[in-house]
């Protein structure tokens, strides 16, 4: 056998790295799933506008309070929906990064820098 001639190794090692991967693929997959059902919920301008919106960043809902209408003012009500929407997106950012983490953590040990 020629010097430096590494041989294909067989055995458990490279399918059981595989399977690791798959089972992590589904995990993932999973926790994304669960993600979209998960919803979280913003309030801005002491309540008056409450915004749902979804793991997966899809907003789901804009409350706002019958009592906000009568000023009919209307840059505010805009200025508030925008900023219930943006405190939302973030809580909602916020929740995907718990739960990817782990992921994250694990593929950024592997060296694949995410």
């Amino acid at each position: 056998m020629a010097k430096g001639y590494n041989r294909p190794r067989t055995g458990k090692t490279g399918g059981g790295m595989m399977a690791q991967i798959q089972q992590m693929q589904q995990q993932m997959a999973d926790a994304q799933a669960e993600l979209a059902e998960e919803t979280v919920e913003a309030s801005v301008g002491g309540g008056v506008i409450s915004v749902v919106m979804t793991g997966d960043q899809v907003c789901k809902e804009v409350r706002i309070a019958p009592e906000l209408l009568e000023d009919a003012d209307v840059e505010m009500l805009q200025d508030l929906i925008v900023s219930g929407i943006n405190a939302a997106l973030e809580k909602s950012r916020e929740r995907s990064s718990e739960k990817m983490s782990p992921f994250t953590d694990m593929l950024g040990g592997l060296g694949l820098g995410l």
